[in-house]
């Protein structure tokens, strides 16, 4: 029974992570959970279109 529990509590954790991020990029946007607000190097070569 405990097994079942700890499965289903992995899967609603994995399942909800999956959801943000399918939410996340659909909104369009390239560095999910960047500690620099997206003012990082490669956030910046996204936003004006040049990449390396």
């Amino acid at each position: 029974m405990v097994d079942i529990v700890v499965s289903a509590v992995i899967a609603a954790i994995v399942g909800a992570a999956c959801v943000y991020i399918y939410k996340e990029k659909k909104k369009g946007t390239k560095c999910i959970g960047c500690p620099m607000a997206g003012n990082c190097h490669s956030c910046q070569n996204t936003k004006t279109g040049s990449q390396k």
